[in-house]
């Protein structure tokens, strides 16, 4: 019988324990289940009842109204009245009685040209119409006698005819003398240029001691400020528009958009704050633009209208019809769709694809998507992340303003009915 060694009795023993020394020591496995235990009963409190509350949402319904369709155009403002104003007589610039851009009215003295040979001129006009009223007279007086003599036989019948046509002469004379006198007085008159309108007054295209020539010579321009007239074209599409619409409606006049209310407003300007009226529209369709020439008048006594502005005008179009509106704000885009939610079934978000009009006093018309008694969600869209979410829907009325944060959060943390809706 072998005997094994002593050392390798003393080492198998050894060997054992190293091996049960490889698990983990007493305190890290209790650690360990003490961690397993809590996490399992955080994840056992969390599971049931953990779904958060439907979103609060805004909802409206649509407004259902006659609305009167507008056309927005571009155009421009142009003076109702313009002058270039000309001398009537020559003569050199004795002066300017008027400050340049100053608005002035009608009949008020603006230059004044030397009239110093205009009034020798009405002097000499008074002096010829005398004279000549005194040869009428003395043809008339020899008419007169030759008449009584010629009746005596004193003189011959052709005596008699040539007094006759010297009285005939020498009236003619007085007229024609009468006729000059007039005339220099208006020549001494047209000395005074005067403002042939109302209106504001240009820069003085003549001074002081410069010559100006009847009738070419141009001393300033005027252009009348109230009222103004705008211009605009209006496509040959949108006119065809309004002839459709007149003839659907059984009125072919409705076509004619003459003395149609029209609104203005600069490109400085919010909204349109200037009323007018449709008071001319062109006989034919521009070839080359395909647009027809359309001119409102519109008061401008606050003078706020200049001629050659740019102006942005809307034309009121066919007759008023029924419409759907909505808020703007209530409007979602995907790509190149339009679409709105609203409030469906068991209060959830149906998502609805719609065509969209024009803006009528703050809300979009929709042309088609929409029925008259749907109810739209208008705030809170962005808590909308699906169609056929659940949400909690608060009544507004369209076009009412979001609520206040302070509002929202208050309505967030007050509790609820069971489910989540309020």
């Amino acid at each position: 019988m072998n005997r094994l060694p002593h050392n390798a009795l003393h080492h198998r023993p050894h060997r054992r324990e190293s091996q049960s020394g490889r698990g983990l020591p007493l305190p890290v496995l209790t650690l360990g289940l003490a961690v397993a235990v809590v996490l399992a009963g955080c994840g056992s409190e969390a599971s049931p009842g953990g779904a958060p509350p439907p979103p609060e949402v805004s909802v409206a319904p649509v407004v259902s109204r006659d609305v009167q369709p507008w056309d927005d155009f571009t155009g421009r403002v142009r003076a109702v009245e313009t002058v270039e104003l000309r001398p009537r007589v020559s003569g050199y610039v004795e002066r300017v009685a008027f400050k340049e851009g100053q608005v002035v009215k009608k009949g008020d003295l603006l230059f004044v040209i030397d009239p110093r040979r205009y009034r020798a001129e009405l002097e000499q006009a008074q002096a010829d119409l005398a004279r000549a009223r005194s040869e009428a007279e003395l043809a008339r007086t020899q008419h007169a006698r030759a008449q009584s003599l010629v009746d005596a036989k004193a003189i011959s019948r052709e005596e008699f005819e040539s007094r006759r046509a010297s009285r005939s002469q020498a009236e003619a004379a007085v007229r024609a003398a009468d006729a000059a006198l007039d005339r220099a007085r208006l020549d001494l008159q047209f000395a005074e240029v005067r403002a042939p309108i109302s209106g504001r007054a240009g820069r003085a295209m003549v001074t002081t001691g410069n010559l100006a020539q009847a009738d070419s010579t141009v001393l300033t321009t005027l252009v009348s400020m109230d009222p103004v007239h705008v211009y605009f074209e209006a496509d040959e599409q949108t006119w065809q528009g309004y002839a459709a619409a007149a003839v659907a409606a059984g009125d072919s006049a409705a076509a004619d958009v003459q003395g149609n209310a029209v609104e203005v407003g600069l490109a400085n300007e919010d909204g349109y704050p200037h009323a007018g009226r449709v008071d001319f529209v062109d006989n034919q369709v521009d070839s080359d633009t395909g647009t027809l020439r359309v001119r409102a008048v519109v008061p401008n006594a606050d003078g706020r209208l200049t001629p050659g502005q740019f102006a942005r005008v809307r034309l009121q179009g066919s007759q008023a019809h029924p419409a759907l509106l909505v808020d703007g704000k209530a409007v979602l885009t995907d790509q190149d769709r339009k679409y709105v939610y609203v409030l469906g079934e068991g209060s959830t978000a149906t998502r609805k694809d719609i065509v969209l009009g024009r803006e009528v006093n703050g809300l979009r018309e929709v042309v088609s998507g929409l029925e008259a008694d749907d109810r739209v969600i208008v705030h809170g869209v962005q808590k909308v992340f699906f169609p056929g979410m659940p949400v909690a829907p608060v009544p507004v009325e369209m076009g009412a303003p979001p609520p206040s944060p302070q509002v929202a959060a208050a309505g967030t943390d007050s509790p609820g009915p069971a489910g989540g809706s309020r």
